[in-house]
């Protein structure tokens, strides 16, 4: 965990909502200088800092309307911090809670140097992680789409289908599945979606791809000489890692992918782990799924595997080469080498 300590002489505290702001403004000293509700709007947020620009921090906790300010900051030259939303709890105890109270305490963890740091992921890769984010959010609800129709087969005592339906011809051959025309409705229903699923997601891949292209094109080259690793794996890890000279050491980038449990210890006992849902979801997805593929066809992978069974159980040592290909990606970006398989697997 990473605290904001850098000094001011003045610490701005920002309750963050779609519509208000409610904002505290302290000194040095930590008297209060400002205390106010405004609306969310840019101009309403200079008229309260604009006498203070050169001498100021501004600290938001991460929600889904912190672009803005983040922008606005910049653009405006104001420090800007962004606070990690699960180590914040400092402003969420105590007996009262409201607005007023948690800008005031975030501008206090500001000043104390208790302010707990997120990532200022960068404006210009943005937009386009978050349109990776929502495809993979579709993809996901096309295979509930698949599911119902295996649910469907199930309740009608069918056989199972064989059907690939990410194949048109398969999802044609699915609307004269069933005799009853209402039963028959709701799967047409089903292929109506995923019909336009396959065409939409086809461009949109295209079209991220081609961002990526523009912005990080030898980092998405280097990615894609992972065996494993296609495109949407490639372009999912290179988006969410944004630059990847933020991670200090290996360590902080696999505690960051999640590939890593902590230990919970108190008076030299251990607790069993703690904060396996800190860090990034789609990274920890993204190495586990290129561990699956990387053992598919490959023998020598498959005997690495077998070696780390014999010391732990299978979903561990999955685990464990998870770790070793988010470990080997890391190397790989911060020195712009490609993969060497042979390397991978002898250390």
């Amino acid at each position: 965990m990473n605290f904001y300590n850098n000094a001011h002489p003045y610490y701005c505290g920002i309750d963050l909502h779609a519509r208000i702001l409610y904002v505290c403004i302290i000194d040095l000293q930590g008297e209060i200088v400002l205390h106010q509700k405004i609306t969310a709007d840019k101009e309403a947020l200079l008229t309260l800092l604009e006498s203070y620009i050169g001498n100021i921090v501004v600290g938001v906790e991460c929600m889904h309307c912190w672009y803005w300010v983040s922008d606005w900051c910049h653009e405006k030259g104001i420090d800007f911090v962004l606070g990690h939303a699960l180590y914040m709890k400092a402003i969420h105890g105590g007996k009262a809670k409201n607005d007023k109270i948690d800008s005031f305490k975030i501008a206090c963890l500001l000043r104390g140097g208790n302010f707990p740091l997120a990532y200022t992921y960068p404006k210009a890769m943005r937009a386009a992680r978050d349109l990776l984010r929502r495809r993979t959010k579709i993809v996901r609800h096309g295979a509930m789409l698949k599911a119902h129709v295996a649910n469907t087969n199930s309740q009608y005592n069918l056989p199972a289908t064989e059907l690939n339906l990410k194949n048109i011809s398969a999802r044609q051959q699915l609307r004269q599945q069933f005799d009853d025309p209402i039963v028959q409705r709701n799967i047409d229903m089903d292929m109506a979606l995923l019909d336009f699923y396959a065409k939409e997601l086809a461009q949109v891949e295209w079209f991220i791809e081609q961002q990526a292209k523009a912005m990080q094109p030898a980092y998405l080259s280097i990615l894609r000489t992972v065996p494993g690793i296609g495109k949407i794996l490639a372009l999912t890890i290179l988006f969410e890692i944004g630059d990847i000279e933020r991670f200090e050491s290996v360590q902080k980038f696999a505690s960051y992918s999640r590939l890593i449990k902590c230990k919970a210890e108190s008076a030299g006992k251990t607790y069993g782990t703690q904060g396996n849902k800190i860090g990034n979801g789609h990274l920890k997805w993204a190495f586990s799924e290129a561990a699956v593929l990387y053992l598919r066809g490959n023998d020598k992978a498959r005997a690495y595997l077998n070696r780390l069974q014999k010391r732990m159980s299978k979903g561990k040592a999955l685990s464990a080469l998870a770790h070793k290909l988010g470990r080997c990606v890391y190397f790989m970006l911060k020195n712009k080498t490609v993969f060497d398989e042979q390397r991978f697997l002898n250390n």
